[in-house]
C-alpha cells in the first residue's frame, strides 16, 4: 500500500520556472514608482500570497480598485517576460506523467491569476495532466491559509493526510501543514535552509529530475 494517493502542486516556481520572471516584474513595478525594494526579503515574505493580500499590506490606505489596478500592471509586466522566457521546471513533465501512470490523483494549487495560468497552460499542457486547478479566483484565501489545499482534496475526494504538496515557498509549506498535509520543498526559488523547522516536510529537492513518484 502506498503512503499517499494524491500530489498537489504549486504552479509558479514549482511546475513552471516563473519566479525569476516575477522577480523581474516586481522590480520593474517598484522602479516605475521610484520605490526601492530589497528583492530577497520581498520574495521570501510574499511568495505564495495573492497580489490582493500583498498590495493591501503594502498600501493599506488605498481601496480595492487601486490594489487591483496595481496588481494588473505588475502581472502585465510579468506576462510580457513570460511569453518569451517561460519554461517548465526540470523533470516536471516526466514526474507528473509518471505519477498519473502510477494511479495518483493530481491537482494544481496556486496563487496565480487566471490570465497567468492561461498563458502557462497555453505554452505547456499542464492543466491536462491534473484533475483540478484551485486558486484564489475560486474565492479562497491564499497561502499560508490552507483553503486552496483543502479545496483540492475535497474536489479529488481524498482526506488531507493522503495528499502530498509540492512547493517552492515556505508559505506554501506552512499552508500544507495547516491543511494536515505532508510536503516536498523544491529549492528552485529559495535555499533548503528556508524550510528549516517544518515538521511536515518529507523531502527537499532542487527540482523533479531526481524524484520518483512511487518512492515518496
Amino acid at each position: 500500500m502506498r503512503a499517499f494517493d494524491a500530489f498537489l502542486f504549486d504552479l509558479d516556481g514549482t511546475l513552471i520556472d516563473s519566479m525569476p520572471l516575477h522577480h523581474d516584474a516586481w522590480v520593474e513595478w517598484h522602479a516605475r514608482r521610484g520605490r526601492a525594494v530589497d528583492a530577497t526579503s520581498f520574495f521570501a515574505a510574499t511568495a505564495g500570497r495573492s497580489n490582493a493580500e500583498i498590495l493591501a499590506e503594502m498600501f493599506p490606505a488605498l481601496d480595492v480598485a487601486e490594489h487591483v489596478a496595481m496588481a494588473d500592471e505588475k502581472e502585465s509586466i510579468y506576462r510580457g517576460y513570460a511569453r518569451q522566457r517561460l519554461e517548465l521546471i526540470a523533470g516536471a513533465e516526466r514526474f507528473m506523467i509518471a505519477a498519473r501512470e502510477a494511479g495518483l490523483k493530481l491537482a494544481i494549487c496556486t496563487a496565480s491569476t487566471p490570465e497567468n495560468m492561461q498563458l502557462a497552460f497555453g505554452r505547456f499542457p499542464i492543466d491536462r495532466w491534473v484533475e483540478t486547478v484551485v486558486s484564489p479566483a475560486d474565492g479562497l484565501r491564499g497561502k499560508p491559509h490552507p483553503d486552496i489545499f483543502l479545496e483540492a482534496a475535497r474536489r479529488i475526494g481524498l482526506p488531507p493526510q493522503r495528499c502530498v504538496v509540492f512547493e517552492d515557498a515556505p508559505l506554501g509549506v506552512e499552508g500544507a501543514r495547516r491543511a494536515g498535509m505532508r510536503a516536498v520543498a523544491l529549492t528552485t526559488t529559495l535555499p533548503a535552509s528556508a524550510f528549516d523547522g517544518f515538521d511536515n516536510l518529507i523531502a527537499t529537492a532542487p527540482d523533479f529530475s531526481l524524484l520518483t513518484p512511487t518512492a515518496l
